[in-house]
C-alpha cells in the first residue's frame, strides 16, 4: 500500500487533530470550527487545506459556506498501514551494545 507521508505529517500538529476531533461531532463549516480555537480564521483554513490535500476532510458548498466532513477511508488505510507494519516479524530489534 502506497500511502503518502502528508497524511502523518497533517496528523502531527495538534490544532489540526483538534479540528479532526471536532469534525467527528459532525459536519461543520469553517467558521464553526474556527469559534474558540486560539487561531484565526486563516490559520483554520490554512489547517483545512492541509487536512483537504492529506485525504482526511472533504468540502462542499451548501449555500455560502464550505461545509467540512470528516473523510474515514485515509484513517482506515493508516490504521491498516501500521497493523501491517508492527505485525511483520523482523525479529527483535538489536540494542546498541556497549563495547
Amino acid at each position: 500500500m502506497a500511502f503518502s507521508s502528508v497524511v502523518f505529517k497533517a496528523l502531527a500538529d495538534p490544532s489540526r487533530r483538534e479540528i479532526l476531533e471536532r469534525l467527528r461531532a459532525g459536519d461543520l463549516n469553517a467558521g464553526e470550527l474556527a469559534e474558540g480555537l486560539p487561531m484565526t480564521r486563516a490559520s483554520v483554513s490554512h489547517h483545512l487545506n492541509l487536512l483537504k490535500q492529506a485525504g482526511l476532510v472533504r468540502v462542499r458548498r451548501q449555500g455560502q459556506n464550505q461545509v467540512y466532513t470528516l473523510d474515514t477511508t485515509v484513517f482506515q488505510e493508516a490504521m491498516q498501514w501500521l497493523m501491517t507494519f508492527f505485525q511483520k516479524e523482523s525479529g527483535p530489534v538489536p540494542r546498541n551494545r556497549r563495547g
